[in-house]
């Protein structure tokens, strides 16, 4: 709410990132139905970081418990001015996370399959690569074809945000799409190797751990299934359908 000459800054929420090594946060919060930006300083008075969480995966971006307390902020520290309408603000935002989210998901996709293409070139069963086995190869097939449409998609989604013309619909596909890819081609990559894909000799197991947390919180497949539904009947009355 705004504050004299500035504004005090209220509520909590989840923070995914290197937070102890951060000098400067930039926080987008509601203002009068508007969004705003703010820059707050590590050690600000109301600005508080809880330890990070300990997770499955992903250990490479600690996962941090921010708490607003009465933060009073100056407007001097906002930044910009107003960015837009608060709910525009937030479709906008959401839209450009579950892009990056659907790419970061094409990538580990991407890196297990070619991980388990090379182990199944290298280990050899029956006197042949395992590659060679047909049940290896049908594993290889839908991995492939499967990282080649949430790739695409991704393009697709990561275009439209680029233009400014972003499309939360095809967003969230993209998201649904490569994250239970990057399911998919993980665990596959971990039977293709065996047991060994259980051990952390091998790569595939924390390519593992690291795809299901795309499957899970806000951006799970259940939320943005519901979330392309109710898209899709709400444009099919617009243009006339019945539901």
């Amino acid at each position: 709410m705004r504050h004299a000459d500035g504004y005090i800054l209220t509520g909590d929420g989840l923070l995914a990132g290197p937070g102890r090594h951060a000098d400067l946060f930039v926080l987008l919060a509601p203002v009068d139905e508007q969004m705003l930006a703010f820059v707050l300083e590590s050690g600000q008075p109301g600005l508080v970081l809880t330890e990070p969480f300990e997770t499955a995966g992903r250990r490479g971006a600690d996962v941090w418990h921010v708490q607003l307390e009465g933060c009073v902020v100056p407007a001097l520290q906002t930044l910009g001015g107003t960015i837009a309408p608060r709910a525009a603000a937030i479709a906008g935002a959401q839209a450009a996370a579950l892009v990056r989210e659907a790419a970061a998901a094409v990538g580990l996709a991407q890196a297990a399959f070619e991980t388990a293409l090379r182990y199944s070139q290298q280990r050899s069963a029956f006197g042949v690569p395992i590659c060679q086995h047909q049940a290896i190869q049908l594993k290889l097939a839908d991995m492939a074809t499967a990282i080649a449409v949430a790739r695409l998609l991704t393009h697709r989604a990561a275009a439209e945000d680029g233009a400014g013309e972003a499309a939360p619909a095809h967003a969230a596909m993209a998201h649904l799409h490569a994250a239970e890819t990057a399911y998919m081609v993980t665990l596959e990559a971990m039977r293709i190797h065996g047991g060994y894909g259980y051990s952390a000799e091998f790569p595939v197991e924390r390519y593992y751990r690291d795809a299901s947390a795309l499957l899970a919180g806000e951006a799970g497949d259940e939320a943005l299934r519901r979330g392309i539904a109710r898209r899709a009947v709400a444009n099919n009355h617009l243009n006339g359908g019945s539901a």
